[in-house]
């Protein structure tokens, strides 16, 4: 198993006076895909937020690549999807422009050179946008500005990749080509943490499951079977690994 690439352990965040996080421990190490599952509200987003410094926690520590994370600076390494949003934040903008964005952290003094221009081209060939280059964001289908955001994270080339539900709303053929993307990211060495309703077309490429609930950890290890194939909504199942008695997961709180 690779060195630890995010730590959390103890880690606790509230949103306003609410606890959202209580108590986190979580470790993914160098090549891992990890996926974090769980009910709206179980807080699944937050945690990955706290990881990348938009959540102040509370309580705990999380480091990334082996420091804390509050002195932490190589942001380049890390590349981060949002939930899906427009890509531009109704900012007028082409798809290369919001693209670009993400390699600003790559070049000096925010100067593209031949390379920068590369890999922005080849970041929009691996999403399927290389002939939408030209065009606002604004014309795009909500895949298309998911394919967009997920260009803009790995145009940086970085070696962590931070996904908030990267699947949600998005169209079957979307999903195959963020499948198909991811996978080369990860055959390429990536290592990368993302939040799931369902696995999906993903499946193959998930090494562990982390369930949360009410923020706290209820099951990490292989994904849940019934979880991934999201089926009988509100079957319950006992995995093999969980102590005798524990309580089963309930695929319909995945849904």
């Amino acid at each position: 198993m690779g060195e630890p690439v995010i730590s959390m352990r103890g880690v606790t965040a509230e949103l306003g006076s609410r606890p959202v996080l209580r108590g986190i421990d979580l470790t993914v190490h160098r090549g891992e895909v990890v996926a974090l599952l769980g009910a709206n509200g179980s807080g699944k987003s937050t945690a990955i937020r706290s990881v990348i410094g938009q959540v102040p926690v509370s309580g705990g520590e999380i480091e990334l690549f082996g420091a804390p994370r509050r002195r932490f600076r190589d942001w380049a390494r890390v590349g981060y999807v949002p939930q899906r949003t427009t890509a531009a934040g109704g900012v007028p903008a082409t798809v290369t422009e919001i693209v670009s964005a993400g390699r600003l952290s790559r070049t000096r003094f925010g100067l593209f050179r031949k390379a920068d221009h590369a890999a922005v081209h080849r970041a929009l060939e691996l999403v399927g946008m290389a002939d939408r280059a030209k065009d606002s964001v604004n014309a795009l289908s909500g895949g298309q500005h998911q394919r967009v955001l997920i260009a803009r994270a790995l145009v940086a080339e970085p070696e962590l990749l931070i996904m908030d539900e990267p699947m949600a709303g998005v169209d079957l053929a979307s999903q195959e080509v963020l499948a198909r993307t991811l996978r080369e990211q990860v055959a390429a060495g990536t290592t990368v943490l993302l939040v799931l309703h369902e696995l999906g077309p993903l499946e193959p490429l998930i090494d562990r499951a982390v369930v949360l609930r009410d923020g706290c950890v209820l099951h990490d290890g292989p994904p849940p079977k019934a979880v991934g194939q999201h089926a009988l909504p509100g079957h319950d199942h006992v995995h093999p690994h969980d102590a005798s008695g524990a309580e089963p997961i309930r695929t319909g709180l995945l849904s």
